[in-house]
């Protein structure tokens, strides 16, 4: 009996070992705790909507507590804090205070969607926690204030003894993405081969509800947790299940620089913009489809448009997508009259807004809808898919008036463009005007008001203890 005791000892220090390891980690990291803000952004090079929410974000801090430094944790290796503020001026037009602080993530790939063939949204969703751990072992600090949207990291970060905001732009998990397994419905999140399967599906909506009840917990971790839009809100609600902690501040859109710019549009061809990351639940075939067959039913004697795609690349798979739609512009026959910009700077984006008669918007459920709002600060008529945000918040009438147009089908998207192109100039200038008042309820300004409304309590109570 004594022996197989002591040949259970190095077993139970093999055991005990990495437990202690973690254990003595966190408890320095406690004690080393900084009194500042690190935003979890590993992504600080995406280009979209979610970047322009951390620099602003970032802005708002900075003026509501100037005093209190704020750091970025980025996968990014060659930011720096003077390339970050640059980078929030020249992409954005968000002038920082100061300079964020950086803390480097060497362990990105962990996040990475090509890492997870199968599983994607949960693997991505442990290796955002391990991503989290490298941080907060590199610099711990008091706020931990998430702006991409990786709930799972939350508990860790409250066991590092942060208090945890974040800015969720869209739920991981929805009910309307169950529903749409259950329905067996085929889209970018969900295989053809599965919707197509009855036993695959029960197996997806099994593994869609654990994870579900998962996210429900790691949310709920969180002080604070603002929503993008009504929609989301919505969601969150349900799942987190703290209401009174769920605070909807609208995304900030530069609405002050693109209302500027006249409403008359000189151009003899009439142009139709696209702004989105080339990533697959925009939708963008969808787009350039709906586009060759407005060309192909257009009156002879109206001037063929113009459709300008605008985003940005992330990866490697983001590049294939931009080669596929252009591939798939020449087999439409349309590529003489489209154009690709790939990672513009925001000066040259506004210049396209501002000569743009209309801007299409494709994506399912998009939780907000940045792009659609620029559109419409911008002048352009916005033709925006008939869900979620643009839908519940934003293409709304605005004093009896029509402010754009929501779509669904290909049909119903060229239906949309031929109206907008076919339009008479006095009817378009009615629309266009109706749509930038009503872009002007989610500008940059009303952002940095509400979110400071909105995190002063959580701010200020534990800043001055």
């Amino acid at each position: 009996m004594a022996h197989e005791t002591i040949l259970l000892w190095p077993l139970l220090i093999a055991l005990l070992t990495p437990i202690l390891i973690l254990a003595s980690q966190i408890i320095n990291a406690r004690r080393s705790r900084k009194t500042a803000v690190g935003f979890f952004h590993p992504y600080t090079n995406d280009g979209g909507g979610g970047e322009r929410v951390l620099w602003c974000a970032l802005k708002a801090i900075q003026e509501e507590t100037p005093d209190l430094p704020c750091f970025v944790y980025t996968g990014d290796h060659s930011a720096s804090p003077l390339g970050l503020m640059a980078r929030a001026s020249d992409r954005f037009g968000v002038n920082l205070l100061n300079p964020p602080q950086v803390v480097h993530l060497n362990k990105r790939k962990w996040i990475e969607e090509a890492t997870y063939p199968h599983f994607t949204m949960i693997g991505q969703s442990f290796g955002s926690v391990y991503l989290a751990w490298e941080g907060l072992c590199k610099f711990t600090p008091l706020y931990y204030f998430d702006t991409s949207g990786y709930a799972f990291t939350y508990p860790l970060a409250r066991i590092f003894g942060c208090k945890v905001i974040c800015y969720t732009h869209y739920p991981t998990i929805s009910l309307d993405m169950i529903s749409r397994v259950r329905e067996r419905s085929s889209m970018y999140n969900n295989d053809a081969s599965i919707a197509q399967s009855k036993w695959l599906s029960q197996c997806k909506i099994i593994y869609y509800t654990f994870f579900s009840w998962m996210y429900a917990f790691v949310g709920s971790c969180a002080h604070l947790a603002m929503v993008n839009s009504s929609w989301t809100q919505s969601h969150i609600e349900k799942l987190w299940r703290i209401p009174n902690r769920t605070k909807r501040v609208y995304p900030p859109c530069d609405t002050s620089r693109l209302e500027v710019l006249p409403l008359e549009r000189q151009a003899e061809v009439p142009k139709i913009i696209s702004v989105a990351q080339f990533r697959p639940e925009k939708a963008h075939p969808l787009q350039l489809e709906a586009f060759a067959i407005a060309i192909r039913n257009l009156d002879f004697d109206l001037p063929r448009p113009k459709l300008q795609f605008v985003g940005s690349c992330r990866n490697k798979a983001d590049e294939e997508r931009l080669q596929d739609l252009q591939d798939k512009a020449v087999e439409l026959k349309v590529d003489g009259h489209v154009e690709f910009y790939k990672n513009l700077m925001y000066r040259d984006l506004v210049n396209l807004l501002g000569g743009a008669v209309a801007g299409i918007h494709s994506m399912i459920d998009e939780h907000f809808g940045i792009s659609v709002v620029e559109y419409m600060a911008a002048g352009a008529i916005p033709i925006a898919h008939n869900s979620a945000g643009p839908r519940m918040d934003i293409v709304l009438e605005e004093n009896g008036q029509q402010t754009g147009f929501l779509a669904q089908s290909v049909e119903e998207y060229a239906d949309a463009l031929l109206k907008v192109i076919r339009m008479p100039e006095t009817e378009r200038l009615k629309m266009a005007a109706a749509a930038r008042a009503r872009a002007g309820r989610f500008s940059e300004q009303r952002f940095n008001d509400d979110l400071k409304t909105a995190i002063r309590p959580i701010l200020h109570r534990a800043y001055e203890q």
